[in-house]
């Protein structure tokens, strides 16, 4: 006997799986899955196929910069709470021990991701949650290895668009290897214990340039506490939040940029989403 299966009977189970059953249709753009605390960002143009982000690889204390890495992460963990069929929004939640609760709502727009993040600090005490990590990978984006894939990755300093190999770059800190970028007003010594760039980044963007050079990548946030070029073939804008008070609640916004190698159209986009930050120079260069 054949079994019929009537669309509302399907929806309803879709819906008890926790997946958003409004529109069974492919979306044009960006389309994005999250498992194993890895987003992947996924579209029809972009170099490599897809961009993963281990979001989230880390919580950090303050007092970072000089000890041990172990001492400075606090322990995490983030869950599932839905994912619609289209690739287009993802809501996790994410325990910071001992009582804070991240609720992630994501959406994939035709070139961008953006990223509205609310924390709640669910206890009597200070919590000292200072900041967090999402390592953005971009070895297939940029085509290029540990050795060399700076020359395709770029913040904005006071010369404009500069490519990281050609910041100024130090070696001395806890751990070797990769380099720090801190925006103005953050304290030294509560960033990532890697050496830190004299080189200050004028607004909150980093990025890289595809392989091919047609395309960009980048990603911002309102509040940022470090840009990182790390060890794995990765980028960084690492979030800040400040600690959180008893009872207390922050918002928090972030945006990845998936955009024809336009530096300049970045940059309107940016000044657009985050009209309270600085608005960096005018002036750019094209892609290497």
């Amino acid at each position: 006997m054949t079994r019929k299966f009537f669309p509302g009977f399907v929806s309803a189970l879709l819906g008890l799986a926790g997946l958003d059953t409004a529109n069974l249709h492919a979306a044009p753009g960006l389309t994005m899955g999250w498992t194993n605390n890895m987003l992947t960002v996924t579209g029809p143009d972009v170099p490599g196929g897809k961009i993963d982000t281990w979001y989230l690889e880390a919580f950090c204390r303050t007092g970072s910069t000089k000890r041990d890495w172990r001492q400075t992460t606090i322990p995490q963990k983030s869950e599932l709470v839905s994912a619609d069929l289209n690739g287009k929004q993802l809501r996790l939640r994410t325990k910071v021990e001992p009582n804070v609760e991240v609720l992630h709502d994501i959406r994939a727009g035709l070139d961008d991701v953006t990223f509205d993040l609310t924390l709640k600090n669910n206890g009597d005490q200070f919590l000292d949650v200072d900041w967090f990590q999402p390592c953005m990978r971009v070895d297939r984006f940029t085509g290029l290895k540990q050795s060399n894939y700076i020359a395709r990755c770029f913040i904005f300093t006071d010369r404009s668009l500069t490519t990281l190999d050609k910041t100024q770059r130090t070696e001395e800190a806890v751990y070797r290897g990769g380099q720090v970028y801190v925006p103005a007003g953050i304290n030294l010594e509560d960033v990532n214990p890697r050496p830190i760039s004299p080189e200050k980044p004028v607004n909150g963007l980093i990025g890289c340039f595809s392989a091919d050079g047609k395309y960009l990548l980048a990603t911002a946030w309102d509040h940022t506490q470090e840009l990182f070029q790390g060890v794995i073939v990765c980028i960084h804008n690492d979030p800040r939040v400040g600690g959180l008070k008893p009872g207390e609640t922050k918002k928090l916004r972030g945006k990845l940029y998936f955009l024809k190698s336009d530096p300049a159209e970045l940059l309107k986009r940016y000044q657009r989403d985050f009209p309270t930050r600085a608005p960096g120079p005018n002036r750019v260069i094209a892609a290497p």
